[in-house]
């Protein structure tokens, strides 16, 4: 006979850790699939790691500047195991963190992957049946593999955090987020990257600062292979070459990076036996109350087509658990005026529309104010550092629509500015705050 709970959720990463622990404070009782490291990728193959790797790309920059602001010291190369160590003990205690907060909320957590039975119950790996009046469908995306002649030659972004030692020479394949991050990375950290990018950069950020960010890394020593069809790997005098059918055979690299989309994990949930619809790509198709095709079954984050954003799949997860437990009839995740920030070096951070989707949107009505600068941090050492702010107004009364910040302290800036886009934000507003001097932050409300 099959274990009754009120709430089983699929998924032990942000967004089904957050659905579940809301739920149980509601008072629900709450079951916990999760096969792999409670976290998901954000924690383990994600986010953290990928920021800890960012920071110590900074300052092995910032080792550098200070060479030229008079410090006598000789830049060294990172001890990419002893960080390796250090990055490991910090996510671990994560995920201690959440296995007792889990436990103090009295959620059953079963180490297993599930699969569904009917709409309402849930076959664990184990063979045990559970069952709830609400499944909550959590279980995220993992890195897009192709098949192509020699594909296994390469790395996916999982493998990096893996990796024992730093690539001299390393290629990145892709354009997105993901590529245009580690090609910063290892750039930063020393090796010697190119950036194999199909078409554009970046294609949901602003093309303005996409192409400053393009010329940036440019300049910091990265080398970019455009327009490039990719069919396959091969190794080759102890590297590996990438076979391209447009410019022909690239490297030999030390290491090869796949950086081409990722996936959502919903092939291996026998969603057919409940009737749950998905979109061509696999993703789990929901409405904007996170309900799919079936009563009972909701989702949040990666495996649905909402964005692939921790925080999307955090909030949409505690505002399903307030609507479902919480008497929160109401409660749901507006997806407008979503910030996000690409850890490039620089980083590059937005909220709400480019200027080009302004332009579609509003026509003549769109206004655009920018600036563009080397910060003082920079400047003082003689060096160049691109930063590029650009506010995107929309009708008479210039209502800010969107915020774009490419520079040093991006993606601490602009959270922020996004309250205020949400709160129906004005130029005019902007024009009447006082500056803090000397900042970066200080031209968003300068800009004339």
């Amino acid at each position: 006979m099959a274990e009754t709970f009120d709430l089983i959720v699929l998924g032990g990463g942000s967004g089904g850790l957050a659905t579940a622990l809301r739920a149980a404070r509601h008072g629900a009782r709450v079951a916990l699939l999760e096969p792999g490291a409670l976290g998901g990728t954000c924690v383990n193959v994600g986010c953290v790691p990928k920021k800890a790797l960012w920071y110590a790309g900074q300052l092995a920059q910032e080792q550098k500047l200070a060479l030229d602001y008079g410090f006598a010291s000789t830049p060294g190369p990172l001890d990419w195991e002893h960080f390796r160590q250090l990055r490991q003990r910090y996510i671990d205690g994560i995920r201690e963190r959440y296995a007792a907060r889990l436990a103090e909320a009295g959620i059953q957590v079963y180490a297993e992957t599930g699969r569904f039975v009917s709409a309402d119950t849930v076959a664990t790996s184990c063979g045990e049946e559970l069952r709830a009046t609400q499944i909550v469908i959590a279980t995220g995306g993992r890195p897009h593999r192709v098949e192509l002649p020699g594909f296994e030659l390469g790395l996916v972004s999982d493998d990096i955090f893996a990796m024992r030692s730093l690539p001299r020479r390393i290629a990145v394949i892709g354009g997105g987020y993901i590529a245009v991050e580690f090609a910063g990375l290892f750039n930063a950290l020393g090796s010697e990257v190119t950036l194999h990018v199909r078409h554009r950069m970046l294609t949901d950020f602003d093309e303005e600062l996409v192409d400053a960010l393009e010329r940036g890394m440019g300049e910091a020593g990265i080398r970019f292979a455009r327009q490039v069809e990719v069919t396959g790997l091969r190794r080759e005098g102890g590297g590996v070459v990438i076979d391209d059918a447009v410019h022909g055979p690239g490297g030999p690299y030390d290491a090869v990076l796949w950086a081409i989309g990722r996936v959502p994990n919903s092939d291996r949930l026998d969603l057919d036996a409940a009737g749950v619809r998905v979109d061509d790509g696999g993703h789990i198709v929901t409405d904007a109350w996170q309900n799919t095709s079936v009563e009972g079954i909701c989702a949040v984050g990666d495996v649905t087509e909402r964005p692939e954003l921790t925080p999307v799949a955090v909030a949409a997860g505690r505002r399903l658990a307030d609507r479902l437990f919480g008497g929160q009839p109401e409660s749901r995740l507006d997806y407008g005026h979503i910030p996000s920030v690409v850890f490039a070096e620089p980083p590059l951070a937005m909220v709400g529309l480019t200027e080009t989707q302004a332009r579609q949107l509003h026509g003549d009505g769109v206004r655009v104010y920018r600036a563009g600068f080397t910060p003082l941090q920079w400047a003082v050492g003689g060096r160049r550092h691109p930063s590029l702010m650009k506010i995107v107004c929309a009708g008479e009364d210039e209502r800010v629509v969107g915020i774009h910040v490419l520079g040093s302290g991006a993606d601490e800036m602009l959270q922020g500015f996004a309250v205020a886009i949400k709160m129906g934000l004005r130029k005019r507003d902007l024009d009447a705050t006082v500056a803090i001097h000397p900042s970066s932050a200080e031209e968003l409300v300068l800009m004339s």
